[in-house]
């Protein structure tokens, strides 16, 4: 059977979710993503790279059982906020209105990355630019110190980093990741650090909030449906290996919640071990192996091959390493293909709908984005 209609139409109303600036973030894609779940009986929901967390949010606000998986320790911490949460929200007033009374100081923060208004330039006296003004830094510095000496139980706390973190969000000078900054500080810069209750819900079902590889998760969780949106290498052959990886574009994120001021390098301060040689994820692979295929490639065939779930669910961009042909192939000897989405954001990020092979032809075309439902082969 085939679809031509325009849009995803689904009677699921969509949760409200919460998240910093994310390149990576699928806040637009909700609609889509959910609509995958239509007429399909699914109680428990991985999310296999969490990221900002809104698909996570989006499944548990739902009522799925949700388990919710990152290599990141910030995205641990937001996961924890909202996955894992049992309170009303006016609970944490009396918190986030004393961490809002502390003092600033200049501590290790401020000296790397905050920045002083030079008639609107962020371009310091010593031609470095920074991501905050030194007024915010100072804050931060105060506000972390005094989360730390708070001693609070590891929920609670993940609530207090995660206040901050959307607070240090707002008042930012960047293009929404920390490898590069911006010549003149933006207009939320000048505003004063103000933390608030994140957007928290009360979760009935027990979620999960795991931090490691994905692999390794693998291994333990079983659910209905895998939801996965690894961060895909370029499929671009001019793409140095050296190039900045995924897990570096929110090194300052991981440093407010470690706290544990690391060495940096770079124009952009970023922690030595976001190092390009170091930090790629094996999605992000440019290399092939002995036989000749992208590794990235056999790493999503390997995740699709081991995750233990009756459905998966896969973000695929044309821009990535694995072609679209590679792709289909690793889909139909894995399962059934059962839904594919197009998503076209010149349409508002509304999608068109293909069944079988159609998808392939447009997939040719550049800077597409696919969204795939598939019913596993029984093991």
């Amino acid at each position: 059977m085939k679809s031509n209609q325009l849009f995803v139409e689904s009677n699921t109303l969509i949760p409200v979710t919460e998240g910093i600036k994310y390149a990576g973030s699928k806040l637009k894609l909700l609609p889509q993503i959910l609509s995958l779940c239509d007429g399909l009986d699914i109680t428990t929901v991985l999310d296999g790279f969490s990221g900002s967390t809104r698909v996570s949010q989006a499944f548990a606000q739902l009522g799925y059982a949700v388990v919710a998986s990152d290599r990141s320790a910030w995205s641990h911490t937001v996961g924890n906020c909202y996955l894992r949460n049992k309170k009303q929200r006016s609970e944490y007033q009396e918190l986030i209105d004393h961490l809002n009374s502390i003092a600033g100081h200049n501590g290790w923060f401020t000296e790397n990355y905050g920045g002083f208004d030079f008639e609107g330039s962020a371009v310091q006296p010593d031609g470095s630019k920074k991501p905050w003004q030194a007024k915010n830094t100072r804050k931060l510095d105060g506000i972390r110190e005094e989360i730390d000496r708070l001693n609070l139980d590891e929920h609670t706390k993940s609530v207090a980093m995660t206040a901050l973190i959307l607070a240090m969000d707002k008042v930012d000078s960047t293009l929404g990741h920390f490898t590069s900054y911006l010549k003149q500080w933006s207009p939320r810069s000048y505003n004063n650090l103000q933390l608030e209750i994140p957007k928290l819900f009360i979760n009935e079902k027990e979620n999960h909030v795991l931090k490691g590889d994905i692999f390794e998760t693998l291994k333990d969780v079983r659910c209905d449906l895998a939801y996965f949106d690894p961060p895909y290498g370029s499929n671009n052959e001019k793409m140095p290996p050296s190039r900045v990886r995924y897990a570096s574009y929110y090194h300052i994120w991981t440093s407010i919640i470690q706290n544990d001021e690391p060495e940096i390098f770079g124009a952009a301060g970023r922690r030595e071990d976001t190092r390009d040689t170091v930090s790629g994820s094996v999605f992000e692979e440019f290399r092939k192996d002995e036989d000749g295929r992208f590794i990235a490639v056999k790493a999503i065939e390997k995740l699709i091959k081991e995750v233990n779930a009756k459905y998966v669910a896969l973000s695929y961009s044309s821009g990535g390493r694995a072609t679209a042909k590679e792709l289909n192939n690793i889909l139909k000897s894995n399962g059934h293909l059962l839904k594919v989405i197009e998503v076209d954001y010149k349409k508002n990020a509304m999608a068109g709908m293909k069944w079988t092979d159609e998808w392939l032809r447009d997939a040719e075309e550049p800077n597409r984005e696919f969204l795939f439902l598939l019913e596993k082969k029984p093991t």
